[in-house]
């Protein structure tokens, strides 16, 4: 079930994306890839390749195979600390991937530049009002405005702090999406009545039957409450973790390990801050890694939003998608009756 109020309040998201629904899949290391993406895609919302880590080889050929799966539009997010980040810019447009998601810090000199200059549409994260009027003073076309009840990496403001504080002055200039802890319908209305152009989604849409996460993976979703998503801690202030929130588990403590061990390279002067930096990024890699495609729930990292406590069981992308709308149309159609 749909309205036209609700059509209507999405058609700055949907014109802008060239779907039917404007939701994005958040992109989700090792989770959104071809079959989840092109799935979302095909369900008319908007999916979303994470690059991550990969080469630019890698990517090639996963824009390829999505394309092989989804004749609609999908985007690709790429993270801007990558080493070969304007390389992996060039493999999008040899695709013509329509739209690029730039996440993970500012945008390096040259970078959007080079984005535009192809001919992409231009998606970047603002964790504050101050980077959103510079992102858009940049040539940035549309921002993501992501609170910290997000899984994966986060900022330290609620969702709906940031919505009230980001949508008032940039939604009439960009399309601005909101994101972190949206699981229901009723969620998505009031951020499109705030003056959202839409929303991204990604712990709903991690346990989907299109979804190649291990079953192990899936159940733990399932068991999970909200308050079993927490927030890494950052032990060092000279290093500049960004908080990942995940479900607690043996996995949360290696990361601390892990700090430790960086730190201690930083102080003897074996490593740079941007190696620093990288290497805790690949940690992240690869413990996302064994816990999405190993099954290794307890020593891999289960990144979830507080969302969690929302997914109960495996199911279509289609039904996900339809379920929110529905969820949607219904909140507002009670709001004027």
């Amino acid at each position: 079930m749909t309205n036209a109020k609700l059509t209507s309040l999405m058609s700055r998201g949907t014109d802008f994306l060239g779907c039917e629904t404007a939701i994005l899949c958040g992109a989700m290391s090792w989770v959104s890839e071809r079959n989840l993406v092109a799935a979302i895609s095909n369900a008319g919302g908007f999916g979303v390749i994470a690059c991550g880590a990969m080469t630019p080889d890698l990517l090639d050929a996963e824009i390829a195979a999505t394309k092989a799966l989804t004749d609609r539009p999908f985007g690709v997010n790429l993270i801007t600390m990558h080493p070969q980040l304007f390389d992996l810019i060039d493999v999008c447009a040899r695709h013509a991937v329509g739209h690029v998601v730039l996440a993970g810090g500012l945008p390096p000199k040259g970078s959007i530049e080079a984005i535009k200059q192809k001919g992409a549409r231009l998606i970047c994260f603002a964790p504050a009002l101050s980077l959103a009027k510079k992102l858009v003073r940049s040539g940035v076309d549309a921002l993501v405005v992501e609170g910290m009840e997000a899984g994966g990496h986060i900022g330290p403001v609620s969702t709906s702090v940031l919505a009230q504080e980001i949508l008032p002055d940039m939604a009439g200039q960009v399309p601005v999406f909101v994101a972190g802890g949206i699981g229901r319908g009723e969620a998505i209305a009031a951020y499109l009545e705030m003056g959202a152009a839409g929303v991204q989604l990604g712990t709903r849409f991690a346990c989907a039957s299109e979804s190649i996460a291990h079953p192990n993976f899936k159940k733990a979703f399932f068991r999970a409450s909200a308050r079993d998503a927490v927030a890494s801690v950052q032990i060092d202030a000279r290093l500049p973790v960004i908080p990942v929130r995940a479900l607690k588990n043996a996995g949360t403590e290696s990361f601390t390990a892990k700090q430790r061990e960086v730190a201690n390279l930083l102080d003897s002067g074996a490593i740079e801050m941007m190696e620093a930096q990288l290497q805790i990024e690949h940690y992240w890699a690869g413990a996302l890694r064994r816990a999405v495609i190993d099954g290794d729930v307890e020593g891999g990292s289960l990144m979830a939003g507080q969302s969690v406590g929302m997914v109960t069981r495996e199911e279509p992308v289609a039904a996900i998608i339809a379920q929110l709308m529905d969820e949607a149309a219904q909140a507002l159609e009670r709001r004027t009756a």
